[in-house]
Order: structure tokens, then C-alpha cells, then sequence
């Protein structure tokens, strides 16, 4: 009787061993049978880059059957590697998508993380910089764009004034606050980020935004990009990957401070509390007055591409139907 007992007690114990590992092995192959994506950021994180973060901390890639690499550019830069399928996923800017098209590139931007631009001109309000015409006789800081001087003259010809008379340095690695204590008197900033931090340290500024001058300069920047490939073949692994990435903004959207913890708990080098800041500054922006975060509207490409061409920074006009979607956005109920 004893060894009857001990015998299914045996068993009892193999069969539970059995399901223990069966359990294990089927969560580990579930585990690996997540896809592999990779993200490459713009430039260092930030809180252009926070819903990104979020959709990771809070497992709404691991929901999405995604397993998703968030990696710095390297020296080719974001849009190469995506373009070239290296990287399923990007961050970029109209204005570089738009160029990329333009040249047969296959970029594609798929979510507008930032529906209005939020960039402009600034200078320390001792430089009396208080409109375009100010420009003249003063030191701009930039990093070498064609695109620069030719909104800087944009600008300027509205008020009878011409980029000529500007002094056009490029500052190159340095930032704008070291720029603007040596020889710079104004620069391009978005505000977001170099105006909140100016604000922490004290720094009065005089920020002329793009956007006050020409609703054509009102550009998305930035965007989430990916390629004409995956777009092809993998249109479920971008549904899913923005579908989350959404998500992740929309909760950075209701919950700025929680998602400013995120990105520092994500980045510890960031200043706590510039990250903040920022915070709580850029998310009401992230959607703004649109009807979903990240969709993306015909005419704002068209207005740019135009603007560009106009000002002889493209080689040939703009297929804008074919440089973005928005079939990948979660749809409204």
C-alpha cells in the first residue's frame, strides 16, 4: 500500500514538473517570438522622444508582440538607415523627408509627433532682436544648412530687409548658450527644449517662431518615419509599432509629470529638471488642435514643398501624397 501511494505520489509530482515546464517553455516561446524592430532617434533623447519611452515602460510594444531597440543615430544619421532598411523605424523632419523624396530616397513619414512647428530665431533680449529687421548687421549661429539663410531671408523680405547683411557662422558641436556668450547674437532654436532651459537659467530671450511669419514655415518636425519596403511588406509590424508609439503619447499627453519620470528612469543623464520642464510644456502640443495625435494633413506638405521649391532648396517639386500616410494611426471610434 505504501509503495502504491508513494508510486502515485511519484507521478503526481512528474506530472506537475511536466506543466511547470510546459508553461515555461510556452512563455519563453512566446517570449521569442515577439518581433524585432529598431528605433533610431534624431539626436540625443529628449522630450520630443518621451511617448516613445512610455510605449516601452508601460509594455505597449510587449501588447503589440513587438520587442523594439530605441538607438542613437550614428554618423550617417536616422534617415539613411531607415531608408536604406537597416532600421525599421525613425525619427525625422518634414523638412528632411521632404528632400529625401525629392531625390528618389524612399522615406516615408508615418505619425507627426508635434502637429505645429514650434521653432524660431532666438537671441538674448540685450541683442534688441525684436523682429526680422533686426537681423541686419547681427551674427547668426547655425550649422551650415542651405535652408537656414533662405528663411532667414524669407523673413527678412517681409520687413524690405535681405540675409545679405547677416553674418552667417557655423558654430558646428557648440551649443546655443555657449554660442550666444562668444560671438553669436541669434540662432535657431525650438523651444521646447533651448527655451525651457533658458528660462531655468535665467536667460531672457526674444523668440521670433517660424510660424508668426509665414503659416508655410508651419511644418511637422518631427515625424516617425519609415521605408517604402516595409510599407510594402510589413504593413501589420507599422500598425502595430505606431499603434503603440500612439499610446505612448497619449499618455504623455494626460499624464506629463508620470511620463517625465519615465524618460528620466529611462535616460538618468538628462537634467530632472529640464526633462520636467519641458514636460509640462510640450505635451498639450503633441496633438494640439488635431483630431488624433500624429496624423498628418496634405496641404502642410504641400505648403512646404512649395515654400522649399520656391527658394530653390529642392531639385524637383513634391509627390506630398506619396511622402506621408496615415493609415497606420490608431482609427477613432
Amino acid at each position: 500500500m505504501k509503495r502504491k501511494m508513494l508510486f502515485v505520489l511519484f507521478v503526481g509530482l512528474l506530472f506537475i514538473s511536466a506543466c511547470a515546464n510546459s508553461q515555461d517553455g510556452t512563455e519563453e516561446s512566446e517570449q521569442n517570438t515577439k518581433e524585432e524592430v529598431t528605433m533610431v532617434l534624431d539626436w540625443t533623447p529628449n522630450t520630443n522622444h518621451t511617448g516613445i519611452y512610455v510605449a516601452q515602460d508601460q509594455g505597449y510594444f510587449e501588447e503589440a508582440g513587438l520587442d523594439v531597440e530605441i538607438t542613437l543615430p550614428g554618423e550617417s544619421g536616422a534617415d539613411q538607415v531607415v531608408a536604406s532598411g537597416q532600421a525599421e523605424f525613425g525619427i525625422s523632419a518634414q523638412e528632411q523627408v521632404t528632400e529625401a523624396r525629392t531625390q528618389d530616397i524612399p522615406l516615408v513619414s508615418v505619425a507627426a509627433v508635434i502637429q505645429h512647428n514650434t521653432s524660431g530665431f532666438a537671441s538674448p533680449v540685450d541683442k534688441n532682436i525684436t523682429s526680422p529687421a533686426d537681423f541686419v548687421g547681427k551674427t547668426y549661429g547655425g550649422w551650415g544648412a542651405p535652408v537656414e539663410s533662405a528663411v532667414i531671408d524669407s523673413l527678412m523680405k517681409q520687413e524690405g530687409a535681405s540675409v545679405k547683411d547677416v553674418n552667417i557662422v557655423n558654430m558646428g558641436n557648440t551649443d546655443f548658450f555657449t554660442a550666444i556668450e562668444r560671438d553669436v547674437d541669434f540662432a535657431w532654436i525650438y523651444y521646447g527644449w533651448d527655451g525651457i532651459q533658458a528660462e531655468l537659467r535665467d536667460i531672457d530671450l526674444n523668440m521670433l517662431y517660424l510660424t508668426d511669419y509665414s503659416e508655410k514655415l508651419d511644418y511637422y518636425t518631427p515625424v516617425i518615419t519609415t521605408n517604402e519596403t516595409m510599407i510594402d511588406k510589413n504593413p501589420e509590424t507599422i500598425k502595430k509599432f505606431i499603434g503603440a508609439v500612439s499610446k505612448g503619447y497619449q499618455y504623455a499627453i494626460d499624464n506629463p509629470d508620470e511620463a517625465a519620470d519615465i524618460l528620466i528612469e529611462a535616460v538618468p543623464d538628462l537634467d530632472e529638471e529640464l526633462v520636467r520642464a519641458s514636460q509640462e510644456w510640450l505635451s498639450p502640443k503633441y496633438q494640439a488642435d488635431a483630431k488624433q495625435w500624429g496624423i498628418q494633413d496634405v496641404e502642410v506638405w504641400k505648403n512646404y514643398a512649395d515654400w522649399m521649391y520656391s527658394n530653390d532648396l529642392l531639385d524637383a517639386e513634391l509627390d506630398a501624397d506619396a511622402a506621408f500616410t496615415n493609415e497606420f494611426l490608431p482609427k477613432n471610434e
